[in-house]
């Protein structure tokens, strides 16, 4: 015997506000209500993981540079000759397009690394159906081998031995599980 179906009293939407609540909350609990369902379907795309990756990549690349940059010092004798007449605002412009040359360089490096690892993961991982070890030292070797190509295939294992074993070891600090307190 099947159950009847149940129409229900208000529209979606429409349902009248619980005690308390204005117009103006039920809105914006809506709308990060919205927010909320993109973010958990759009993180479970590839393509997103992909761009997330790359763009945290980009940015942590070009902090990396930057602290590098704050930390590098040249002989003042040798930039004396090439900036001799230089106010010192041209000094500072320069200092700073070639602090953003190296960020930009930096930040595009590890942009790709982390894109192209992150897109390998969830593909392996889409198509393993499971979140395991075995996902992130895959796909190290496979973007290693990539990211070695064009010095031989000897580079290549190298890389992706390399990058392999660098995942996995990332992963188990990761995935580490904390002794309960009892």
């Amino acid at each position: 015997m099947a159950l009847p179906m149940v129409t229900p009293i208000f529209p979606a939407g429409k349902e009248p506000l619980p005690p308390g609540i204005s117009e103006e909350e039920r809105q914006q609990m809506l709308q990060m209500k919205k927010w909320q369902d993109f973010m958990t379907t759009g993180m479970e795309s590839c393509a997103a993981k992909t761009v997330i990756a790359g763009v945290g990549g980009f940015a942590i690349g070009g902090f990396f540079s930057l602290m590098q940059a704050s930390f590098a010092y040249e002989d003042p004798l040798m930039r004396q000759q090439t900036q001799a007449g230089w106010s010192n605002t041209q000094k500072a412009r320069e200092v700073f397009k070639e602090m953003g040359r190296n960020m930009w360089r930096s930040g595009k490096g590890f942009g790709k690394v982390g894109a192209l690892f992150a897109g390998i993961e969830c593909v392996i991982e889409s198509y393993r159906a499971r979140n395991d070890m075995v996902n992130p030292v895959a796909a190290g070797f496979v973007a290693g081998g990539v990211l070695a190509r064009n010095a031989g295939p000897k580079a290549v294992v190298g890389g992706g031995l390399a990058f392999a074993a660098f995942s996995a070891a990332i992963d188990l600090f990761l995935r580490r599980e904390t002794p309960e307190e009892d």
